[in-house]
């Protein structure tokens, strides 16, 4: 049987394009200014939105991974790493270029911050006068990221804070300009203290302290030099938020936000409004409120359920006064585009309209379901069943990375692809997942990794009682979620008829042992340390069971990845090969940990999804 979709319709999903929001400028009297990164040219590339026009600022050779504004400038801050190797570098763009009808093609026509690239710089906030730009590195040791500050006038480094961890961007700097956000981990999976540190002396203050449990302290959201808001799970099973004042300690929750869902939170520039966005069951609802804290807070109306926060969208900003909520929405139907929300008339707008050839009427909607595991857990499904199907239609198992992610509803040209061509995707959140409460995201944790693959064996339960053909049912998973796939497959082979594996994991040691040195420390959190857990590492290593894999894979990596080294591709393709299992290897030589570029993409998914027509016995596709 002949799938009813054509390679040319799966890359016409591909080819949709997205746009995210990077940054208001909420400078005093300024024009309503945002900077945007958007994939038009098949990369994600800078622009900037002013007076509903969009003009590209930047077309390189790489991808533009973030952008913020310089206070008082008509400049702006990239994040920039070559060939997805994500040793990002920091630089400065003028914005009012004497030709600014030609966007900026090469490195060389931007300033650079940093200059290294041996060493990660990720970019941590920029001083209310545009002086000092903070970032985070680990250009001291290769393996620790420390707090580092440069002077934009002169170009000079210096280290504010070398806590030996590694550390993460919070939120930027106090409204002063005396402190500095960070993020450091705990010494447990899922543990992060929030710091502030002054980044003249360099004394550092950890908020909300948790030192007898493991909990989440998120960074501030400045309301005024003293005083901010905070989301955290510390105490509790979900992220409420609280409000919390330096100066006496003062903490109180913000009442009706984070009882029962993960909430996160923002603040206008002027301190007099605040965002909440909670997570309920993968869409973001938002909340506009006082900064005071007093009342319910007023709803921001979206056009369609979908994510406005997530790990791959930003969170929203607002502007200067509070008044207009900017945003990028996600929906199962729209990839992604930059909204206004205006208090005056409670009204959203869309400000960009990224380019699709497939009318999002013809893509299809999520069903939210659950399914019980082997030991009672509730484990959470989206489902999107093909519109024109068979009696009981083959279905792909999709499996999000991570582990501390969540599938969410959002855009998804695979999933989408897929069902066009007659599949069913279920897309499950797999203990471990996080937005289902604290518990849940640490129930895989180390030497629990194998629970969450018997979760898979409770999703394949699932099936032929959602009226899908559970003899027909593929794995798809990119990085944890390869892992995922490469384990299902080992473990249960009598259950999965294929799998499709994107820059997974086949041995948790060599992956250990290989991945980026800044890295392993904090991986080993998660899934155990080489010196103490080896043993049950290696049990829990698909490659460790191969001789059981007896199902066709198909293998996609990039040569570049930091995080899983394409040697996990490598030494699990020679083994099934010399064992006589069909597995397909494809390895992108520009790519890192994903597919970033456009033609890789529109190489790569139309041939997994033929491996799986033919795997499947579905025709040639």
């Amino acid at each position: 049987m002949t799938p009813p979709v054509t390679d040319e319709l799966m890359r016409a999903l591909l080819r949709t394009r997205c746009a995210v929001l990077a940054d208001v400028d909420r400078g005093e009297g300024a024009p309503e200014r945002l900077l945007v990164r958007s994939d038009l040219s098949g990369t994600m590339q800078l622009y900037e939105l002013a007076g509903g026009e969009l003009t590209t600022l930047t077309s390189l050779p790489e991808p533009v991974a973030a952008a913020r504004y310089l206070p008082r400038s008509r400049r702006a801050v990239l994040t920039i790493d070559e060939g997805g190797n994500e040793r990002h570098q920091l630089y400065l763009l003028e914005l009012d270029r004497p030709s600014p009808a030609t966007p900026v093609r090469e490195l060389d026509e931007l300033v650079a911050l940093t200059n290294d690239p041996r060493h990660v710089h990720r970019f941590a906030g920029a001083s209310p006068d545009g002086a000092l730009v903070a970032y985070v590195s680990n250009r001291g040791n290769g393996v620790d990221f420390d707090l580092w500050v440069c002077e934009t006038a002169t170009g000079t480094h210096r280290c504010v804070y070398a806590p030996g961890a590694w550390l993460q961007p919070g939120s930027g700097f106090s409204p002063d300009g005396v402190l500095v956000s960070v993020l450091a981990p705990g010494d447990r999976p899922l543990d992060t203290e929030s710091v502030l540190v002054d980044v003249g002396s360099g004394r550092a203050r950890a908020i909300l302290e948790h030192p007898d449990e493991a909990a989440l302290v998120d960074a501030p959201a400045w309301v005024d030099a003293r005083t901010f808001y905070v989301s955290s799970n510390a105490g509790r099973e979900f992220a409420r938020v609280l409000r919390h004042e330096l100066d006496g300690g003062e903490c109180r929750a913000l009442a009706g936000v984070g009882e029962h869902h993960d909430a996160a939170v923002v603040a206008s520039e002027d301190g007099t409004r605040i965002l909440t966005i909670e997570n309920r069951d993968g869409a973001s609802a938002m909340l506009l409120h006082d900064a005071t804290g007093g009342g319910a807070g007023i709803e921001i109306a979206m056009p369609e359920p979908g994510v406005a926060c997530s790990h791959a969208i930003p969170p929203p900003v607002l502007s200067r006064d509070g008044s207009i909520v900017y945003f990028t929405l996600s929906t199962p139907r729209l990839a992604g585009d930059v909204f206004a929300w205006h208090a005056r008339d409670g009204r959203a707008r869309r400000l960009t309209r990224s380019p699709t050839e497939v009318d999002g009427e013809r893509l299809i909607g999520a069903e939210h379901a659950s399914v019980q595991s082997f030991d009672g857990l509730r484990v959470p499904l989206l489902v999107y069943r093909p519109r024109e199907q068979e009696s009981r239609p083959p279905v792909v198992v999709l499996i999000h990375g991570g582990p501390e992610s969540q599938s969410v509803l959002s855009f998804h040209p695979v999933v989408q692809g897929l069902s066009l061509a007659g599949y069913a995707v279920v897309v499950p959140n797999v203990r471990g997942s996080t937005g289902y409460g604290r518990r849940y995201a640490a129930l895989d944790d180390t030497t629990r990794r194998l629970d969450a693959v018997r979760d898979l064996e409770a999703v394949h339960g699932f099936l032929g009682s959602a009226g899908l053909d559970a003899t027909r049912a593929a794995l798809w998973g990119g990085s944890y979620g390869g892992y995922m796939v490469l384990a299902g497959l080992a473990f249960q082979p009598d259950l999965w008829a294929a799998g499709v594996d994107i820059v997974g994991i086949s041995n948790l040691v060599t992956f250990l042992e290989g991945t980026s040195p800044y890295r392993r420390a904090h991986r080993e959190r998660e899934y155990g340390s080489l010196e103490h857990d080896r043993e049950f590492l290696s049990s829990a290593s698909p490659l460790t069971h191969a001789d059981r894999i007896r199902a066709p894979l198909m293998v996609i990596h990039g040569r570049n990845d930091p995080r899983v080294p394409v040697t996990e591709a490598e030494q699990l393709s020679r083994t099934l090969a010399g064992r006589g299992v069909r597995c397909e290897l494809v390895v992108y030589e520009d790519e890192g940990h994903g597919l970033a570029r456009l033609e890789n993409r529109l190489d790569a998914y139309p041939r997994a999804v033929a491996f799986l027509d033919r795997a499947l016995g579905r025709g040639t596709g």
